[in-house]
């Protein structure tokens, strides 16, 4: 039953004025850390193993100097740990260290690679060649393939390298609040103090929606539970002490799938039954369903004259495949792509379709995400189904997709590998998961991250708020009364 009382909808009509509510505005300054080269320039006929390599150039120093600084006096018996270059170098009975790359020998695709029975070949390898580890740390930690990480142990009589004690590169270096924001200002305005106003004035306490797995597939089930949604971020459906909450959300993110994984491509015996079927010339309506992409442009559309929004592809959204994804291409979008950004502007527009993953600054704040493809295909190298601990432990190893290009598709980088995290967000949320979940886990340098496990809206009918002021995340619920 709606409610009655002074926040409720069934209220007798009142004769006070009531007050014009705006909606509070964020400072909103995407990075384009995970664009990819346009056109020609953009090549796939390039080997991947490039990756690894790259990857092992960028964190191979900083976990040698974590490792360095813990086993610089370490030693067994008068036998004191030596650091050896390559893993070449380690001879059989010698107590030293060596950095590299994990990694686990995976079969072909199925849903998990390790097995409770049989134990995981897992190797670590460099520029120089591969060594196979054994020992009790490497079960005690969280490791999936394309990890960098120092192990300390002996080689022994078969050859396999004892694990005694690794080392992963931790959190990176954390921006402070506004430091981004305040170098371009200072850049623009050349040698002249930036003001001081942009911080004063943002730090109101505004929130962001964070919403993932919308899922529309264009039935007739679609529109109630994305109606509710949009008329709460409207102020439509709620009073006028709500509506003062609701006008504190400065933005909505769509973390990906967006649309419905039953519009994906058929497959190749459905399409070639199809063409048998049907042989037409020209656009072929049977072949293509342009409901999902209608009804989410009409969901955008209607938002975009009150809020901004920034939407991230998913797997299952017409994007490409591999990692990053692309930005979803304005043309999808007949109405709501009035709200994007021309061509030629460098500011983003009310509608900014963005990368996956992805990162910005809000409000001076560094928050980073991705639609959950990286989290899913760790959870087939762990009996772990914690959300949580797999996106604390991609902080930790500095590599926001380890697993690519090994057993998740990723474009094949030559010159720099653009998922290695450079610096550690304030906020780190991931889309698509079974259930929400937040916490806040803290670094050594002092480094502080927000994390949050965005649920599927289709199924929960949950969008997370995140307090730009506090960082504390709260979950907003849309349930549907059913009479049976």
């Amino acid at each position: 039953m709606a409610s009655s009382g002074p926040d409720g909808l069934l209220r007798s009509p009142s004769h006070e004025e009531q007050p014009i509510l705006e909606r509070l505005h964020s400072s909103y300054n995407p990075l384009h850390t995970f664009d990819l080269p346009k056109g020609d320039q953009k090549q796939y006929q390039q080997q991947f193993s490039d990756i690894y390599f790259l990857r092992l150039a960028k964190l191979k120093p900083a976990v040698e100097e974590l490792a360095t600084e813990a086993w610089e006096d370490f030693q067994i018996g008068s036998e004191k740990v030596r650091h050896v270059d390559r893993v070449l170098d380690v001879r059989q009975g010698e107590l030293c260290w060596v950095a590299g790359t994990h990694w686990i020998a995976a079969p072909p695709p199925r849903e998990k690679y390790i097995s409770s029975t049989d134990s995981a070949r897992t190797m670590l390898e460099d520029e120089s060649g591969r060594l196979r580890l054994i020992g009790t740390p490497l079960e005690l930690n969280m490791l999936v393939t394309g990890c960098i990480i120092a192990v300390m142990g002996t080689e022994n009589a078969d050859g396999d390298f004892e694990v005694v004690d690794l080392k992963i590169p931790d959190l990176p270096r954390q921006p402070q609040r506004w430091e981004r924001d305040e170098a371009l200002a200072l850049l623009a305005d050349g040698d002249r103090k930036p003001e001081v106003k942009t911080r004063q004035e943002w730090e109101g306490g505004g929130k962001v929606a964070i919403v993932s797995g919308l899922g529309i597939s264009g039935d007739e089930g679609d529109p109630l539970k994305l109606d509710l949604l949009m008329e709460f971020l409207l102020g439509e459906a709620c009073g006028p002490q709500t509506q003062q909450e609701v006008a504190k959300i400065s933005r909505l993110i769509i973390a990906g799938n967006s649309v419905s994984e039953g519009n994906l491509v058929r497959s190749d015996d459905e399409f070639v039954e199809t063409k048998k079927a049907s042989k037409k010339y020209g656009y072929d309506a049977s072949a293509y369903n342009p409901l999902p992409t209608a009804h989410l442009d009409e969901f955008l559309a209607s938002l975009l004259p009150s809020i901004p929004i920034t939407i991230l592809p998913g797997e299952s959204d017409p994007a490409n495949a591999s990692l990053p994804q692309q930005p979803i291409h304005q043309a999808m979008f007949f109405r709501a792509r009035n709200y994007s950004a021309s061509s030629d502007s460098s500011s983003p527009g009310w509608l900014d379709c963005v990368t996956n993953p992805w990162e910005a600054d809000i409000d001076g704040w560094r928050i980073m995400g991705n639609g959950g493809q990286p989290v899913d295909d760790i959870f087939k190298y762990t009996e772990s189904k914690e959300t949580l601990d797999v996106l604390e432990s991609l902080l930790r190893w500095r590599c926001g997709a380890p697993t690519a290009p090994d057993t998740l598709c990723c474009y094949p980088f030559q010159e720099k590998d653009q998922f290695v995290i450079e610096e550690c967000p304030h906020v780190f949320f991931v889309g698509n998961q079974a259930e929400f979940e937040t916490t806040v886990i803290e670094g050594s340098a002092g480094q502080s991250v927000r994390l949050i496990a965005v649920p599927k809206f289709r199924e929960k009918g949950e969008v997370v708020l995140l307090d730009t002021k506090t960082l504390e995340a709260k979950l907003l619920i849309f349930n549907i009364f059913n009479d049976s």
